[in-house]
């Protein structure tokens, strides 16, 4: 069936619209953090400021140490990624391509621990981490990651299901180990829903408030999360540096949900299958 001309154009204007409107507070953020003060509570408001103060930026962001702040979230966001890559990956492979006594029983066991909350588990896990030393450290945000987790393992054994018994099968027969049909057969084809899994674990735990607000103590190990938190209990009046740092800390997941988003379609469309 062919699209009119008429029609793309009503099409892409809805887009459009929507786009703006999706858009819009990011942009706004923005125009706040570059204004002056006055501008910021005048009335009418003004839209586009009389002179740019690209300098509130790098003044909000010297006010606090956010360097290590960053750098602590980019530590525990890469770590848990490769740990929740690894883990996932080999559990959901073993789900979908191995029969095993008791195998559907060990995965709707494991499905069922999504339904467990993790306010439930919060103080269990703490008492856990406090008799191992780990308290006001890192090590309770970076280390679960590596046990995998529920969710990430269903979406890539859904994934792994929909692909033919004979793939393996032919591999074998050529000699492959399976430790190699896993690495070089199996992984070259996840790479889409590999990537989903890591931008879902990146914008989860860049976000995470609650983990870090209840293992970290000093402020040399916050994350961007508690330094935010931090500096907008200080400067709580002070509109024009909260909006800076706010979008200095959205920009990380933006960019990764930007570049991986032609995997995540991928990822998403083969696990639904």
């Amino acid at each position: 069936m062919k699209i009119s001309k008429r029609h793309k154009i009503i099409v892409y204007s809805v887009l459009v619209i929507f786009s703006l409107y999706f858009v819009f507070p990011f942009l706004w953020a923005l125009i706040t953090a570059i204004k002056t003060e006055p501008e910021v509570f005048s009335y009418p408001p003004k839209f586009i400021p009389e002179e740019l103060l690209f300098g509130n930026f790098v003044d909000a962001w010297n006010s606090q140490n956010f360097g290590v702040y960053f750098k602590n979230s980019v530590i525990v966001t890469v770590l848990t990624t490769i740990g929740q890559l690894i883990s996932c990956s080999l559990v959901a492979y073993g789900f979908a391509r191995y029969d095993f006594k008791y195998k559907n029983f060990l995965f709707v066991l494991l499905l069922s621990t999504m339904m467990i909350l993790w306010d439930v588990t919060m103080i269990p896990l703490y008492m856990q981490f406090n008799m191992l030393g780990w308290i006001n450290t890192l090590k309770p945000l970076i280390v679960p990651a590596f046990f995998g987790s529920a969710y990430y393992i269903f979406l890539l054994r859904q994934f792994l299901m929909n692909i033919p018994k004979d793939l393996e099968n032919a591999a074998r027969i050529d000699g492959a180990n399976e430790f190699q049909i896993f690495y070089k057969i199996f992984l070259p084809i996840m790479k889409a829903p590999l990537v989903l899994v890591a931008v879902l674990n990146v914008i989860l735990v860049w976000n995470d408030y609650l983990g870090p607000l209840i293992y970290l103590q000093d402020k040399a190990k916050y994350t961007m999360t508690l330094g935010l938190a931090s500096f907008q209990g200080v400067h709580e009046l002070q509109i024009i540096p909260i909006m800076a740092i706010t979008l200095v800390m959205v920009i990380p997941p933006v960019l990764v949900f930007i570049f991986a988003q032609k995997y995540i379609v991928e990822g998403i469309s083969g696990s639904i299958k």
